[in-house]
């Protein structure tokens, strides 16, 4: 199978498998229609009564090498007291496509974008997602503006939400950012050339890692997952990556945690959607699983106990955190979206461990968060509440069913791409560790890049977390096998 039959194959396949699970890849026409009455007549990007100027904010981004979706850009300054109030604008995308217009019904349907490596399926058209609505560099565009300020401690003291007018200053790449925050790497060209920007980078880098080591002291989970990209060349997929976490994705992780929380405390007063991951219900397998490692967790489920002996795991045995950490998150179960009203008790995030939590800061690929913006707007313009307790109800249920399914698309992708990857190395040699011994057969993963497959031969007597030496004997990218044996 030569590399672009692979290529056109992995195309059709990854539209294939999101019909499968219930998504609609292709916009319908009245979409089109929306789109050509936004281009003869757009929003008025202009401030006013209720719209700050904010242009003059050293505004800057932070995503992937390829993001064009931007939804937040993020700006800090100190005060004279010592405390740092962080500014995270948030694209306002309301402002461009009114509920139950067909953008919003289609978005409704879909409720994310799906990223299957081979290609995105944006919820919304690209038109606006990566342009109109998208905060791009040197662009003027509307915004939802979350402040905070944050003392010595990591502790978040006040807070204020307000629209604005925003541009980013500098469109910035995690890996080049991350590398040089660390001292690992030279200052991308853009911050080379802004001693304003070098101050305002490591600031906010300082600010997250305060919110950050406050999060893990009220039990916030340490847990590491690798993230695999493809590497294209030529429209095929020639490698995978692994994206590793670092300074500049953990500073861009906790301001959304913050924001997120400045938000979901705002909207306590009237119905709105939250982001909840419920105390664990297989807490008795994570207590057997750290016992293997001859670690005692308490009976009851603690997250401050949980994250201390992550912590532990991660300084003992770096090589296998990962896969530590995969199966903790699987026993914990997956987040979903619920409906709050006013006086109902939170049930909170245990993975996060936060009690006030929702999702408001990526409404160019989640559709909750355009809810929570449109609750945000109605509250600052003293408006009633635009969803009903229904209508919340069933979004959050809509909302939770498609992001489980977007996964499993996400998941059947990436097996299909490491397939495809792993054509050209059939014979190679790796150095690969046990991660599962199941009636279906016994899976090892590879260090390098980090890919999973089945042990077709030589499985006998091994156990999870045995390190082995593998040969790779065949793939199968339709199905996205890969087969393993043992040298």
């Amino acid at each position: 199978m030569t590399g672009n039959v692979s290529q056109i194959d992995l195309q059709a396949a990854a539209k294939d498998i999101m019909r499968q699970h219930g998504f609609e890849p292709d916009f319908p026409p009245e979409v089109g229609q929306q789109l050509a009455q936004l281009r003869a007549n757009p929003p008025a990007l202009t401030a006013g009564a209720d719209v700050r100027d904010l242009r003059n904010l050293l505004w800057s981004s932070i995503d992937n090498d390829t993001s064009r979706d931007l939804d937040q850009i993020e700006a800090a300054e100190k005060l004279p007291n010592g405390d740092v109030k962080v500014s995270v604008g948030i694209a306002d995308l309301d402002a461009f496509v009114p509920k139950q217009s067909a953008i919003d019904q289609h978005a409704a349907k879909e409720t994310t974008t799906v990223y299957a490596g081979i290609r995105n399926f944006p919820m919304l058209p690209e038109e606006l997602s990566t342009g109109k609505t998208s905060l791009l560099e040197n662009q003027d565009r509307l915004s939802v503006v979350i402040e905070f300020v944050v003392d010595s401690d990591g502790h978040v003291k006040t807070s204020d939400v307000y629209r604005a007018l925003v541009r980013n200053h500098a469109q910035l790449q995690y890996n080049s950012v991350g590398a040089w925050l660390e001292g690992k790497g030279p200052a991308p060209a853009k911050v080379a050339a802004s001693a304003d920007l070098q101050v305002q980078l490591h600031l906010q880098d300082e600010v997250a890692q305060k919110l950050k080591t406050q999060r893990y002291e009220n039990g916030a989970l340490n847990i590491q997952t690798d993230e695999l990209r493809p590497l294209m060349m030529n429209e095929q997929v020639v490698d995978v990556l692994n994206q590793q976490k670092n300074h500049a994705t953990e500073l861009i992780e906790d301001f959304m945690i913050a924001a997120n929380g400045v938000v979901a405390r705002m909207l306590e007063k009237v119905s709105s959607l939250r982001r909840i991951v419920k105390q664990p219900q297989r807490w008795d397998r994570i207590v057997q699983l750290a016992a293997t490692y001859g670690e005692k967790l308490p009976a009851d489920p603690n997250s401050k106990a949980l994250n201390d002996f992550l912590i532990k795991r991660k300084a003992a045995d770096p090589d296998h955190f990962a896969d530590l950490s995969l199966a903790v998150i699987k026993l914990i179960g997956p987040g979903e979206y619920v409906l709050e009203r006013p006086g109902d008790p939170a049930p909170g995030h245990f993975g996060l461990a936060v009690q006030d939590y929702t999702h408001s800061t990526a409404p160019n690929r989640r559709f909750p968060d355009i809810v929570t913006q449109r609750l945000v707007k109605a509250m600052l313009a003293g408006r009633p509440n635009p969803y009903s307790d229904d209508e919340l109800s069933a979004i959050a249920a809509n909302c939770t069913e498609k992001e489980n399914a977007a996964r499993k698309v996400e998941r059947e992708m990436s097996k299909r791409l490491a397939a495809a990857a792993m054509e050209h190395r059939i014979g190679a040699l790796f150095d690969a560790v046990v991660t599962g011994v199941t009636p279906h057969g016994t899976f090892v993963r590879v260090m390098q890049p980090r890919i999973e497959g089945l042990l077709a031969q030589g499985q006998q007597g091994l156990d999870v977390g045995d390190k082995v030496k593998v040969k790779l004997i065949r793939t199968d990218v339709q199905h996205g096998f890969i087969d393993f044996a043992r040298v």
